[in-house]
C-alpha cells in the first residue's frame, strides 16, 4: 500500500511542481500575508529592526558554535564575512556621526563577532575553508555599490562623504550574502549549522525588510520624504526587497528540510 504523504510534504510537492510564475506569486502573497501579520501583532514596528539585528546575532553564534565545535569552516563564505564586516563597519561610523542609537550598540556586537569569524576562518581553521567554492569576485559586488553610492545617495543635510558613505553599506548590505549562496550552489549540500546562520540571515533580512515597508505604510509615505528626495528613497526601499527575496528561494528549501526531518539540506539544480 503506498504511504500517504504528510500535509506538510503535500504541500510542498505540490509548490514544486508549479511553474516558476506560480512560485512567484505564491511568494509574493506568503510575504504579504506575513506583514499583514507581523502588522496585526507587532504594535511599534520599531521592534522589527531590533529584532532582525539579533536574529543576525544569533545566526553569527551558530558559526561561532560550528567553529568551535567541529573546527571546521568548511561551507562558509570568507568573501561574505569580509563583505559583511565592511558594511558594518561603514554603517557604525555612520551611525557614530550621523545618528548615535541602539542600533549602534547592536551593530557594534555584530561587527566584532564577525571580526572574529573571519580570524578564526584566515588563521585557526584555514585548511579546511573550501577557497576554491568561494570563488565568487567580490570587485563585482564593491565596485557597482561604490558607483551606485556616488550617484544616488541621501539628499539630508549631512556632510556629503557620510551620505555616500551611508548609501554604500545600504547597496553593499543587500547583496554581501551572495558569495555565501556561492558556496552553497557549488557544494550542493549544505551542513546543518551553515544552513542555520543562512536561514537566521533570510529571516534577519525579511524582518527589516518588514520594518521598512510597514513604516512607510503606517507614515503614508512621509517616511520616505524624510530620507530626502529623488531616487533615494526608492532604493532604500528596493534594496530591502531584493535583500529579501535573494534568500527565498533558499529558506523555502531549508523549511522543507527541517520539516521532513533532514539534518543535511541538499539543495536541487537552480537554486541560490
Amino acid at each position: 500500500m503506498k504511504a500517504t504523504k504528510r500535509p506538510v510534504q503535500a504541500v510542498a510537492t505540490w509548490v514544486r511542481r508549479q511553474p516558476p510564475k506560480i512560485k512567484v506569486f505564491l511568494a509574493v502573497v506568503s510575504g504579504l500575508a506575513a506583514l499583514v501579520f507581523l502588522r496585526m501583532v507587532v504594535h511599534d514596528h520599531d521592534n522589527l529592526f531590533v529584532a532582525a539585528e539579533a536574529v543576525h546575532s544569533i545566526g553569527i553564534s551558530v558559526l561561532i558554535y560550528k567553529l568551535m565545535k567541529e573546527k571546521t569552516c568548511a561551507g562558509l563564505s570568507l568573501k561574505s564575512q569580509d563583505l559583511t564586516a565592511i558594511f558594518l563597519a561603514v554603517r557604525l561610523y555612520c551611525s557614530f556621526v550621523m545618528e548615535y542609537d541602539i542600533h549602534t550598540l547592536l551593530d557594534s556586537a555584530t561587527l566584532l563577532t564577525t571580526l572574529w569569524v573571519i580570524y578564526m576562518i584566515r588563521f585557526n581553521l584555514r585548511s579546511s575553508y573550501m577557497e576554491d567554492k568561494d570563488n565568487f569576485a567580490i570587485y563585482y559586488l564593491l565596485i557597482p555599490c561604490a558607483l551606485l553610492a556616488l550617484i544616488i545617495h541621501p539628499t539630508t543635510h549631512h556632510n556629503i562623504f557620510n551620505r555616500i558613505c551611508w548609501a554604500f553599506c545600504v547597496y553593499l548590505e543587500s547583496i554581501s550574502v551572495l558569495p555565501q549562496l556561492r558556496v552553497m550552489q557549488n557544494t550542493k549540500i549544505v551542513e546543518p549549522f551553515t544552513a542555520h546562520y543562512v536561514f537566521a540571515l533570510g529571516v534577519a533580512r525579511f524582518l527589516s525588510c518588514a520594518h521598512w515597508v510597514l513604516q512607510v505604510l503606517d507614515t503614508r509615505g512621509r517616511l520616505l520624504t524624510a530620507l530626502g528626495y529623488g531616487l533615494w528613497p526608492s532604493m532604500v526601499l528596493l534594496s530591502e526587497i531584493v535583500q529579501t527575496f535573494i534568500l527565498a528561494d533558499f529558506c523555502y528549501y531549508y523549511v522543507k528540510s527541517v520539516l521532513g526531518g533532514q539534518l543535511v539540506l541538499r539543495l536541487p539544480s537552480g537554486v541560490v
